[in-house]
């Protein structure tokens, strides 16, 4: 019998994660309007770089559409047609999910708290590069990248640091941000000085959040059971037509997962695990859903998911997680106790970790880090030589 599911985020009705985010926003005396506008007039723009999510069940289809269409994260043949049809075909039951927690993703409103925070810090303890300010770019959604990149030089910053909001790199995400900057400026010479946070996997902050949200979560199992809990590691997967070319993402989440396992003093058995397979194809394996399956037919019945790979919360936290594998695969596998720790989201060790991490940066005159200008050994894209060639032109 399933004794205990925890569902972090899991929002029951339309619109309530923005609800219930802006109520804990003004709890702590700020509101998501605030959090948005830092400065009018900042030196120093932190560009935070993800996905994105629709806001509402209308942006869902134009939110696929742009994801289908994107050849770093996915080639697909007649793709400018089968792409759009894809989408199309898709969208109801996507909306449906997200109408499943709440509506929309909260991914932008956490992404909008986090800059708030982080550039609160930097001003404090990096006030020659100051002011700051945050901006916001998504791949498929608003605010859009190029979008974005349009309003800061409007704004009229000096500098811009193209902060990945994925710790750990892949080609399929931080570099498809990237490849999206670097042809915006496809032909010209940007007016404003750029540098590039392009992956950190072992970050302290990032290390402490999900060391302290993993062990907060642990001591919410009874007693009896919290040495038999299973650590599952869950982070987003990826084709292996891509690992095989060399993309470095399997190796920069183990390098998360071990640090935070060394925090914790291995303290219990764990396996990194991954998720959010599409198509027929050959991904990263086991899948989450596989190894909750492996392991209770081997006797084991308690488990907590950690949503490694995740700096916030959005569809594959609140629904794929959280619904589909803590709720559903639970009850039906009759685990005994499963739980979700949070993803970082706003802990303080998190933000400060972000802020350092920024302020490090501003401080080493580097453009990027040396393993972004590295290209994959068996790459085919030839847009990631593009940008690469363009970055490196900057130093």
């Amino acid at each position: 019998m399933l004794r205990k599911i925890k569902l972090n985020g899991l929002f029951k009705e339309p619109g309530q994660s923005s609800r219930l985010l802006d109520s804990v926003f003004k709890s702590k005396g700020l509101s998501i309007n605030q959090l948005s506008n830092n400065s009018s007039s900042p030196s120093t723009a932190i560009f935070m770089l993800n996905m994105g999510g629709p806001k509402d069940s209308k942006e869902v289809e134009p939110f696929l559409t742009r994801l289908f269409l994107d050849r770093d994260i996915m080639t697909l043949p007649m793709q400018d047609k089968l792409g759009p049809w894809i989408a199309k075909r898709r969208a109801p039951k996507v909306a449906e999910k997200y109408n499943q927690i709440g509506g929309g993703s909260p991914i932008k409103d956490w992404t909008d708290k986090q800059g708030s925070l982080m550039t609160q810090i930097l001003d404090k303890i990096s006030p020659e590069t100051g002011p700051h300010k945050h901006y916001i770019g998504f791949r498929y959604t608003a605010p859009l990248t190029e979008d974005t990149i349009m309003q800061m030089e409007n704004d009229g910053v000096k500098r811009i640091v193209a902060f990945s909001q994925y710790p750990q790199y892949s080609c399929s995400t931080s570099g498809s941000s990237l490849n999206a900057i670097a042809k915006y400026f496809a032909g010209k010479t940007p007016s404003i000085k750029w540098s590039f946070i392009d992956r950190w996997p072992l970050n302290s902050g990032l290390i402490e959040a999900f060391r302290d949200l993993t062990n907060k979560e642990l001591q919410k199992f009874p007693e009896s059971v919290r040495d038999d809990v299973v650590i599952l590691f869950s982070a987003h997967a990826l084709p292996m037509s891509a690992v095989n070319r060399g993309d470095p993402y399997p190796t920069e989440v183990g390098a998360t997962v071990i640090k935070v396992m060394e925090a914790l003093n291995w303290s219990h058995p764990y396996r990194l695990v991954w998720q959010s397979k599409v198509g027929p194809a050959a991904w990263l394996s086991p899948q989450t859903d596989e190894a909750m399956e492996g392991f209770v037919k081997r006797g084991r019945k308690n488990f907590l998911i950690v949503p490694i790979s995740f700096v916030n919360e959005h569809i594959e936290t609140l629904h794929e997680l959280d619904i589909e594998y803590a709720h559903e695969l639970g009850e039906k596998l009759k685990v005994e106790n499963i739980r979700r720790a949070p993803a970082p989201n706003d802990h303080p060790a998190f933000i400060k970790g972000m802020a350092d991490l920024v302020k490090s940066h501003l401080i080493s005159g580097q453009t990027c880090s040396r393993q972004l200008l590295l290209r994959c050994p068996l790459c085919t894209n030839p847009a990631c030589s593009q940008t690469k060639s363009w970055i490196g032109s900057l130093s």
